[in-house]
């Protein structure tokens, strides 16, 4: 990469034709008549292998995740850019993040370009829990609104490196397949997203990509790539293999490579994002990626900063029925008049306003009578004042987030194809579980194909493995 900075431009690949075309578009017709051909030929959600034989998921989720059509994709483009003035377009962008680096910078985006590429991505893991699945769907649907295009970037390389599944890539494919069609099934507005598979679009740009991962890499050093390992879920202490070493270099390089005028990430993916911005110092470049970081929903134990996957107790999984749901916010860290490090709370704040902008709580008249909040700081205060009780507020989120999970639960249960995908990763997911009992006692529990909530008349709460016959 010669010059460091002087990225090979003799890619020849669809997305930097399409990266090029963007870029000459000059007003916001212009850019609706080129959105309208980008849409026309949005290609399927599957990643890069040979199709799979027919009936498979992967076919599945092919015939059920059609993209929307061109004309209807450039209406909401429209019609969201045309209703909302600048301020509001920032105010509802800015409301996403917890941080935002820089606000000034996002301001001057929003007035010098009039559709912004977001970026965001996500390693096809494991089970997907709630923030993932509703936290992200709200977050992406407001920087639709708000007039951005939304890239969002399936990490299967990435979760490979990070030996997730395995290490087993096909098993890796078939959990984002999975992943997208819950989105899907929660109402992601996917006329402004476009999906991309990490092993796809590198392999097609590989002259383009590997150049700036490798710049990267040359202008930092071992202790500041490691200081980025959270990205991963691991810490900088850990024994990281060199795979993983390598990969805060690619995801710091995805940023550039998919043009991204927003990183809309979690709070705790920031240090790689900072590293995107001070490469661009070094590189002499003007025009930073802002840092839009939402915030990370805590675990539903007592100082559980970061809900885990490896306690299924801990947080709310997209595919948990009914009761499970009822029994994990029962059993939840929910000390009365105390906001500060309540995760019911907020579960109602990041969730629950944002969905349904009410909170409804039903109780005795004797206990206060029947109440509906209108805001968070209205719930807030009755709650530090002792007159909403958590007996008050669990059952109400409960209802909550088993109506916003419902429709989920009912794609997965009447459409075949997805119900088949659905069994597959049910089969591919290998987790870590716990059994615990009402003396703190753990055992744990390891290579558990599925793990469910079990509650006895003894109050004993059992995270235990079942057939999936």
């Amino acid at each position: 990469m010669g010059s460091g900075h002087k990225l090979n431009q003799t890619c020849l690949g669809r997305r930097n034709e399409i990266g090029r075309r963007e870029s000459r578009v000059g007003s916001r017709g212009a850019y609706l008549t080129a959105a309208a051909s980008r849409v026309a030929r949005r290609k399927t959600l599957l990643p890069p292998p040979p199709p799979p034989p027919s009936g498979s998921p992967a076919d599945a989720t092919a015939s059920s995740s059609s993209s929307p059509s061109p004309s209807s994709a450039v209406e909401n483009v429209a019609v969201g850019m045309a209703a909302m003035s600048l301020h509001d377009r920032f105010e509802l962008l800015r409301g996403i993040g917890e941080e935002c680096i820089q606000e000034d910078e996002l301001m001057n985006l929003l007035q010098k370009k009039p559709v912004p590429i977001c970026y965001d991505g996500f390693e096809p893991s494991g089970r997907m829990h709630i923030a993932q699945g509703i936290v992200k769907t709200i977050n992406v649907n407001k920087m639709v609104r708000a007039g951005c295009k939304v890239k969002i970037w399936i990490a299967d390389w990435f979760a490979q490196l990070n030996n997730k599944m395995g290490g087993d890539l096909k098993k890796i494919q078939t959990v984002g397949r999975y992943m997208i069609e819950i989105w899907k099934a929660a109402g992601m507005n996917l006329d402004g997203v476009e999906f991309l598979w990490s092993s796809e679009e590198i392999n097609k740009c590989a002259n383009e990509y590997w150049p700036l991962v490798m710049d990267i890499a040359r202008k930092n050093n071992v202790k500041r790539i490691m200081r980025c390992c959270q990205i991963m879920g691991r810490n900088d202490s850990d024994e990281l293999t060199a795979a993983q070493i390598f990969y805060p270099c690619m995801q710091c390089a995805d940023i550039f490579f998919l043009k991204a005028d927003i990183c809309q990430l979690g709070m705790d993916q920031r240090k790689v994002n900072m590293l995107a911005r001070e490469y661009c110092d070094d590189i002499k470049r003007k025009n930073k990626p802002i840092i839009l970081s939402h915030h990370m929903l805590p675990g539903f134990k007592e100082g559980q900063e970061k809900m885990s996957k490896s306690d299924p107790s801990s947080a709310i999984f997209m595919e948990d029925d009914e009761a499970q749901v009822n029994l994990k916010i029962k059993q939840a860290f929910c000390p009365p008049k105390i906001v500060d490090g309540n995760p019911c709370l907020e579960y109602i704040k990041y969730i629950v306003f944002p969905w349904f902008e009410t909170f409804e709580v039903v109780r005795k008249e004797e206990n206060g009578g029947n109440k509906t909040f209108a805001n968070m700081n209205e719930l807030i205060a009755d709650y530090e004042s002792g007159a909403l009780h958590p007996a008050d507020v669990k059952p109400a989120l409960a209802k909550a987030i088993n109506q916003i999970l419902q429709p989920i639960r009912d794609h997965f249960k009447n459409n075949s194809e997805a119900k088949v995908l659905l069994n597959t990763v049910k089969g591919d997911i290998w987790v870590f579980g716990y059994v615990y009992d009402h003396h703190d006692h753990v055992e744990k529990i390891v290579n558990c194909v599925r793990m469910w909530l079990i509650h006895d008349k003894k109050g004993f709460i059992y995270s235990a493995p079942i057939s999936l016959a």
